[in-house]
């Protein structure tokens, strides 16, 4: 049977649902079609850019009937950017949304019925909540320019503003591009391998402000740059020019040298202190850091008499603060540099029942279990893609009672919860926090026990 649509049709469908992704649902006899930027309840002009075997994807020419959760993106490159999918949302919906989105990936993927998903956490202000910017360069118009990429492109869409960052890195932003204008820098052309300037990347911290310059070799008028920089942005602690002369996706190359200040800059969580290097995890929403940090110790429980194995705990966010309410905590982590640093954070805030060991959990967890070590309980924060199967068996096979999963994906936190299921393990509590406004992206604290 062949599409009720083909590419360059106009339609109007009425859109009655939205993808993980926060892409409108709508219908032509019964064939779905995607489109961007539309919501549920409305009527929709939308003109088909791709047709496949079972759905089409149509781009959105005109709200016909808006529905009353739409709002005013208030964006002038919203509908071009990649960097927000949900800002002609009110909210309160996006909230709503992202709650629906947890819910259904558990009932879809992880086969699970009846669990309660609690409201999501939002922010009191959802504006300039990012610690961290990274902001690509290309040329318009003959110029240096900074921006974001278009959707699944490398296309660069510029802006002067983000609403999502931090006041200071856009500041950065424009030091950086201005000094590029002022002094003849060219910028990288991916397509041609040449020209020098590829990327700014901003830290703003509670110890001050960082700045990574990434070029594709030598840095050419430095101490101006340093100049412009320190004239520009506010409480500025650090400039580490970083040389990436790959052609990759990959933002940073391995070479980094500090060419004004300190390499590394501080942020509280929760009361502690934690340096931040350019290579550095952090979570990027410090407000709602906190309040996730601390929804996942309270479902804990923790005393001082209970022992915590930190899996994925980078540079130890999460294990110190669980230090401080247990009586001793282990923290897990392959890369050896964060490892290096969690110690060192400990160190800092004077935490002393901590240990932190390089590897993979899946060796590492059965290891200290067999060198006769218990755990109580068990927390993990792994990657968007979630745990790998060999490392759940492993938190199964510790014998830890409670185990508390900080996923920033509910597909895969839908997929890992199925397979810690079938190891006797149940939903006790579900908490979805939005730390990512006026994207589609969602975080979950939720608390598993054994049966």
């Amino acid at each position: 049977m062949s599409a009720p649509v083909k590419k360059n049709d106009d339609i109007s469908p009425e859109i009655t649902g939205m993808t993980s992704e926060g892409h409108g649902v709508g219908r032509v006899d019964g064939f779905a079609v995607f489109v961007p930027f539309a919501l549920p309840h409305e009527r929709v002009t939308a003109h088909i850019i791709k047709v496949a075997g079972s759905y089409a994807v149509g781009k959105l020419v005109s709200v016909e009937e808006a529905s009353p959760e739409r709002a005013e993106p208030l964006c002038p490159v919203f509908l071009k950017c990649g960097g927000c999918a949900l800002r002609h949302m009110r909210y309160e919906a996006q909230l709503e949304f992202k709650r629906g989105v947890v819910r259904d990936a558990l009932e879809r993927i992880g086969g699970f019925k009846g669990i309660e998903v609690k409201p999501t956490i939002g922010m009191d202000e959802p504006r300039r909540y990012r610690n961290k910017g990274s902001f690509p360069f290309g040329t318009v118009e003959g110029r240096a320019a900074f921006g974001l990429f278009a959707p699944r492109s490398h296309r660069l869409i510029e802006i002067e503003d983000c609403e999502i960052e931090g006041e200071s890195a856009v500041l950065a932003a424009r030091a950086v591009r201005d000094w590029a204008n002022a002094y003849g820098v060219p910028v990288y052309d991916e397509t041609a391998g040449t020209g020098v300037l590829r990327h700014v990347v901003t830290r703003v911290c509670t110890g001050g402000v960082a700045v990574t310059v990434v070029t594709t070799g030598r840095l050419p008028h430095g101490e101006e740059l340093i100049e412009m920089l320190k004239a520009a942005v506010p409480n500025l602690v650090s400039v580490v020019h970083n040389v990436n002369p790959r052609s990759t996706n990959v933002i940073c190359g391995e070479e980094n040298r500090v060419i004004f200040g300190e390499k590394t800059v501080l942020q509280r969580i929760c009361g502690l202190d934690f340096e931040v290097s350019p290579e550095s995890f952090l979570q990027v929403n410090p407000i709602q850091t906190e309040k996730l940090y601390s929804l996942a110790a309270d479902a804990l429980g923790l005393d001082d008499s209970q022992t915590v194995a930190d899996v994925f705990c980078g540079i130890g966010t999460i294990a110190l603060m669980l230090a401080k309410r247990a009586k001793s905590v282990v923290g897990i982590e392959y890369v050896e540099r964060a490892i290096e640093d969690a110690k060192a954070n400990a160190r800092r805030n004077g935490i002393s029942n901590a240990e932190f060991f390089a590897g993979a959990a899946e060796e590492v967890l059965p290891r200290l279990v067999a060198e006769g070590r218990r755990f109580d309980c068990i927390s993990l924060d792994p990657p968007r893609k979630g745990a790998e199967p060999e490392v759940l068996s492993a938190i199964a096979a510790s014998g830890a009672s409670k185990v508390v999963y900080v996923s920033c994906g509910p597909a895969s936190l839908a997929r890992d919860l199925k397979l810690l299921a079938e190891y006797g393990y149940e939903i006790k509590s579900v908490q979805p926090v939005d730390m990512f406004p006026m994207t589609a992206h969602v975080e979950c604290v939720t608390l598993i026990t054994k049966k």
